[in-house]
């Protein structure tokens, strides 16, 4: 399990569903240096017959670097890769903080924007993640209940509403629901690329 999409590196080792072996650590940046140690950190240097890995929204290094070091190991080790959504990883973990409800996801994205995604009370995506104006988003997303990176400035901006303050973790893959695996591997970017090719 590698999840390094965000300001937070994380990597994990499970048997079954049980965690073996697993660190967490909010870098900001440097997840290019840290992420490979930490993997071989873990017990039998990691090694594993599944992988999954975060493919976003967050960083757009931090998601390509995860998705490079997923794509190599599964590749060196014969393992199945699965990817993942970061925001659906920080939904699950609120749905098992706070128990089943209707939640918003809301994660520091680039520019001065929020990832925001909305999720009914059975973990479902409501949407697709998208990118907005901390002011847009709390207009468009007033659930009671928000998780994310931003969940305190989301919360006090609204006005009202619980929040769980959190990024997406490694070692709480288990929460994760079944239909939030995908084979797919692609970045998941959130928002338009800053460069363009000219028409």
């Amino acid at each position: 399990m590698i999840d390094c999409a965000t300001p937070a590196c994380s990597v994990a080792l499970f048997e079954d569903e049980e965690l073996i072996s697993g660190t967490f650590e909010v870098l900001g940046r440097g997840h290019a240096e840290r992420l490979v140690p930490m993997i071989a950190d873990l017990p039998e240097r990691g090694r594993a017959s599944s992988i999954a890995v975060a493919r976003g929204p967050g960083s757009f290094t931090g998601v390509r670097i995860g998705l490079a070091v997923a794509r190599s190991l599964a590749f060196a080790w014969g393992a199945t890769l699965q990817g993942y959504s970061t925001m659906a990883l920080v939904a699950a973990m609120a749905r098992q903080q706070a128990g089943a409800q209707v939640l918003t996801v809301a994660m520091e994205g680039g520019h001065g924007e929020w990832f925001v995604q909305g999720f009914a009370e059975d973990g479902s995506p409501q949407a697709e993640p998208v990118s907005m104006r901390p002011e847009d988003a709390v207009a468009s997303f007033p659930a009671p209940l928000v998780a994310g990176s931003v969940a305190d400035r989301f919360a006090e901006l609204a006005g009202s509403g619980t929040a769980i303050q959190t990024y997406s973790d490694a070692r709480a893959f288990p929460a994760l629901d079944q239909h939030a695996l995908s084979p797919e591997t692609a970045p998941i970017y959130g928002r338009a690329p800053d460069a363009r090719m000219p028409s």
